[in-house]
């Protein structure tokens, strides 16, 4: 197949997925969908773009694969560990200064990020936890579900105790059983979930942290901006702003915030 033909089998099969799955592919770069895409076209055996939009048009089932493939869901406990430890200093002056903290993950995946952030409240005795409050934000219904239900696997790919290696004690707040881990109550009840588009959705209001990682390395380059935008517009004057290791500020953005400690990827709102 030419080149030219994989193109426009790939523009249709990308507008046929914004028109009937109600999926925005043009805020996400191409490389990003297509490494999706045709991870899934090899698991079913499906030779071209045409022939995976034609079963695509038949077989509900896969479109809910495909969305749920297509949603960004890479996360882990305390990724980048070197972070979370320069993290520590924020909240504990946000906690020693304010009676409520409001932290916001964004989006929040399968839940460990936000997850992590109040484990890390409640290990640290000069963080007050009480004051912590956590909202987890997802566009995917399904991984919130997940997110809700708090319970890890350790497998071939993920190590959940090496993941929570941060912590002085992990028994403290995730409950072991075999490769099965439980974040216990004293964590959940300091997270709330919700569906939210970060792209499209309004921003909320009086955040004092939020978490926005490894999601703009996904994200074509002209909705980083408005993702910027929502999240200032989300933050009080001078909250922090926590983004991927990998991943930089927009220059239409920069002035917009101050850096706290760049190499760690913490700013804080002009």
């Amino acid at each position: 197949m030419s080149g030219d033909i994989d193109d426009r089998q790939f523009d249709r099969l990308l507008s046929f997925i914004g028109s009937e799955m109600d999926f925005e592919s043009s805020f996400y770069n191409d490389a990003y969908l297509d490494r999706r895409i045709t991870a899934r076209m090899r698991r079913t055996d499906t030779d071209d773009y045409g022939a995976y939009k034609r079963l695509l048009e038949g077989d509900d089932g896969e479109r809910e694969k495909l969305l749920d493939s297509l949603s960004i869901n890479v996360t882990g406990f305390f990724r980048n560990p070197d972070a979370w430890e320069q993290l520590r200093s924020v909240l504990r002056e946000l906690t020693a200064e304010n009676d409520r903290v409001r932290l916001w993950s964004a989006p929040s995946a399968d839940g460990r990020e936000p997850y992590s952030a109040a484990m890390l409240a409640l290990d640290d005795p000069q963080i007050d936890a009480g004051r912590v409050e956590i909202t987890g934000t997802d566009i995917n219904a399904e991984i919130l579900r997940e997110a809700r239900e708090a319970t890890y696997q350790t497998s071939q790919t993920t190590d959940i105790a090496e993941e929570l290696a941060p912590l002085s004690d992990y028994a403290e707040y995730v409950e072991e059983d075999g490769d099965t881990f439980e974040v216990r109550d004293s964590v959940t009840d300091m997270v709330r979930f919700e569906r939210h588009d970060l792209i499209r959705g309004d921003p909320k209001r009086d955040f004092d942290l939020v978490f926005c990682r490894n999601l703009l390395i996904y994200i074509d380059a002209e909705y980083k901006v408005p993702i910027f935008e929502t999240i200032r517009g989300s933050l009080r004057e001078g909250g922090y702003l926590m983004i991927g290791m990998t991943e930089t500020l927009p220059t239409a953005c920069r002035d917009a915030f101050e850096p706290v400690d760049k190499q760690h990827r913490i700013y804080r709102r002009v």
